[in-house]
């Protein structure tokens, strides 16, 4: 058994089933080995940061890792973007960079770099195999530091004579998940006595505790207390709509969180930090707990958040139920102009139960969510870590976590551009993915912050560097020349028409929605 069997024969025993790779050289052996393994999923994306984000979408909804395969320092820098996203959302990763062999790396040639600062930055574990002999064992170790409670990045770098040499004395075994740390009896009962002292109180939530399991024991304390329940703009994974408890989202500009938050007396973080602002602005606070409001932790993100959540409720007593969202289908809007708040009509009117939808639109989505939280129940992914062009690839790696469920990505369309090439491998694939792109030609967030960060001397080149017309990119033919089926919605009319297909018919689709 040569060293690349090893590793992924490891990988795969340790519960790694899907490979989103873009190799070179240097990871021939693996991709090779990749073929002999069963069982083992391979999926060529054609830019590294579409296997980086299709990984924190495939972790996201799967709670397992993905193996990414990328092709030494450059490539993987070529993903970083979408690693940082899956480093907020604590997204279990493990990627295998390939290096030059052992023997070559002393005559820097042209792709020779310093890999392990290139890595360093969006990996919490990192590691440079030595050998065949190795590379099993520290395969293993990757998987395990990935799963670690909540969810960690783990990078190994894999020489290439680490992977072609026969000396590999078999595939190492699995080793235990770390799984969430329990939270102590005394936390829970200062929690709980906290709950019932009558103050103004929110439930700040974050990681597993915004999935259906949490949400629910936390919309039992709300029932019970009258607190609200809260979570950051960026949440990583958030369950809501028709049959489970709301969990409000708060703002994302620093004026809306105080008012948001103003008259809170205390704030229990579960699984969460204390909320601060996305950005700093001249004259506004970048701290937004309000003034005299105390934070209690409930949970941090390697205890168990939910588990910590139902024994609260228990102990006060609460309701074996909260108040679940009642599904709301909205008319269809009049026909004409397409806005944000009609295609979130529309979209809530056909959206499928079960839907994974991921949000990258920034200004064009935030109209979509008043009537998506009262749609049937479904799954949202943020932008976490705030790096646009993550939708289109997160989606991709939920339609391969989550097969019979319908993937949805809605991005604007500078955002999409990112990331262009996941329509590609959602073509190959056969994948159940509906890309909506808000084409507002424009960077339509940074108009919108030139004056909030006081910026008055606005020029010519201040719009051009923030325009998207002159060419206007063609989505329609774009998608078809990855493979995809792509309309161009203009009104309200049209957008209904193609949305409501789109649910209806399995397979990728692009609907370019002009707003």
């Amino acid at each position: 058994m040569n060293g690349a069997q090893s590793l992924v024969q490891t990988l795969f025993n340790s519960g790694v089933e899907v490979c989103f790779g873009n190799p070179g050289t240097s990871e021939m052996h693996v991709v090779a080995a990749l073929d002999r393994i069963a069982g083992m999923r391979a999926i060529l994306c054609l830019y590294e940061g579409v296997c980086t984000g299709a990984a924190d979408g495939y972790a996201r909804m799967s709670g397992k890792p993905a193996m990414t395969l990328l092709h030494l320092g450059p490539g993987f820098g070529n993903g970083v973007t979408n690693l940082h996203n899956a480093m907020k959302a604590s997204a279990p990763i493990v990627n295998v960079v390939g290096d030059h062999a052992s023997s070559h790396s002393i005559y820097d040639a042209p792709l020779t770099s310093d890999i392990f600062g290139i890595c360093r930055p969006v990996s919490h574990w990192l590691r440079r195999t030595a050998s065949a002999q190795t590379v099993g064992a520290d395969a293993a170790l990757a998987v395990q530091a990935a799963r670690a409670a909540p969810g960690q990045i783990a990078t190994l770098i894999v020489p290439a004579d680490a992977a072609w040499n026969e000396d590999a004395e078999g595939a190492a075994p699995s080793l235990p998940v770390l799984g969430p740390a329990p939270v102590q009896a005394s936390t829970i009962d200062r929690v709980a006595q906290a709950l019932q002292s009558g103050k103004k109180t929110a439930l700040l939530m974050r990681g597993v505790a915004t999935q259906r399991a949490g949400a629910e024991a936390a919309g039992r304390i709300a029932a019970k207390t009258g607190a609200r329940v809260l979570h950051d703009y960026f949440a990583p994974r958030v369950t809501r709509g028709a049959g489970v408890p709301r969990i409000e989202r708060i703002p994302y500009f620093a004026e809306q969180i105080v008012e948001s938050l103003a008259g809170l007396e205390q704030i229990v973080l579960v699984g969460s930090p204390p909320p601060v602002t996305f950005f700093a602005y001249p004259g506004r606070p970048s701290w937004v707990t309000p003034e005299g409001c105390e934070l209690i932790y409930l949970s941090h993100p390697h205890e168990d958040a939910v588990a910590a959540l139902m024994a609260v409720a228990d102990a006060i007593g609460a309701p074996k139920q909260g108040a679940p969202v009642k599904r709301v289908v909205p008319d269809l809007p009049q026909t004409g102009a397409l806005n944000s708040f009609s295609m979130g009509k529309v979209m809530a009117r056909f959206l499928p139960e079960g839907a994974i939808i991921s949000d990258d639109a920034v200004t064009s989505s935030l109209g979509m969510h008043h009537s998506l939280i009262d749609a049937a129940m479904h799954d949202i992914m943020y932008l976490t870590g705030g790096a646009i062009g993550g939708a289109p690839p997160m989606a991709t790696g939920s339609a391969v976590a989550c097969p019979g469920r319908k993937s949805i990505a809605i991005s604007g369309d500078g955002a999409t551009m990112y990331t262009l090439q996941a329509l590609w491998t959602q073509a190959r694939e056969r994948m159940d993915v509906t890309t909506v792109v808000c084409a507002n030609k424009s960077y339509a967030v940074l108009n919108v912050e030139l004056a909030r960060a006081g910026v008055t001397n606005i020029g010519p080149k201040v719009h051009q560097m923030l325009d998207l017309h002159d060419p206007e990119l063609d989505w329609v033919s774009l998608a078809r020349g990855m493979g995809v089926e792509g309309t161009r919605a203009a009104t309200t009319e049209d957008f209904a028409r193609q949305f409501e297909d789109a649910m209806k018919v399995k397979g990728p689709r692009l609907i370019e929605a002009v707003i």
